[in-house]
């Protein structure tokens, strides 16, 4: 899969467990279609392409389809991931309790400084950074959160390369790079920045982008 699909799998998925908790059984192309914000038509070619078959007027069994992306996911294998830095973004991180329902563990988190690490009211232990190595290969992390400043960013990038984690999330200010890691592979990096994404808004709203519009009678007939 690409991104974009990826990115649309991935809803479909979350809207589909959303779904089984209250209760129905079955689903449709176009009630996917609203969660992934496309049409109808992109969820049955992705479906298509992944090898799901669902029936023109029953729609899709939703345990089925849930099991089926699941697969396709790697939803079976232990999601575990770490926080670094625990700070105020960290911490919130760490008490976010939506991260269980996509399967996804947040098993630990580490920082420098000792009243942190040393706080036993938080809802998931707090390490030292020197049990970094210690803890990802106890607890099998594949992720790891970054919140720490600026300054720190670089060195702890390459603590956690070094420990053979290879999947990062970024919320500090520096942009990481994909490195090669020993086994080969590049790792992945996914930078967050708050920050530019809001001037981005700012910026596109005060130079909105004018969409063409059909005319009325157009979108009929295409309709039709």
């Amino acid at each position: 899969m690409n991104k974009e699909q990826l990115i649309r799998v991935t809803n479909y998925y979350r809207a589909l467990i959303k779904l089984r908790a209250i209760g129905l059984e079955r689903v449709f192309a176009h009630n996917l279609a609203d969660a992934a914000g496309v049409t109808a038509t992109v969820v049955r070619k992705d479906f298509s392409q992944l090898s799901i078959l669902g029936q023109k007027r029953g729609g899709y069994q939703i345990v089925g389809l849930i099991e089926s992306l699941s697969t396709i996911l790697g939803k079976g294998d232990e999601q575990n991931a770490i926080i670094l830095g625990c700070g105020r973004i960290g911490l919130a991180l760490m008490h976010y309790s939506g991260f269980e329902s996509d399967g996804i563990n947040i098993v630990a988190g580490f920082d420098n400084d000792s009243n942190v690490y040393s706080d036993p009211s938080q809802p998931t232990p707090i390490y030292p950074t020197n049990r970094l190595e210690e803890v990802i290969r106890a607890l099998k992390v594949k992720v790891a959160i970054i919140t720490v400043p600026e300054s720190s960013a670089a060195d702890t990038y390459r603590k956690i390369l070094d420990a053979d984690v290879a999947g990062v999330l970024n919320f500090s200010p520096v942009t990481l790079k994909p490195t090669l890691m020993k086994n080969g592979t590049m790792s992945i990096v996914h930078n967050i920045n708050v920050g530019l994404s809001l001037e981005q808004i700012f910026y596109e709203l005060k130079f909105p982008k004018k969409k063409n519009v059909a005319p009325l009678h157009e979108s009929l007939i295409e309709a039709n």
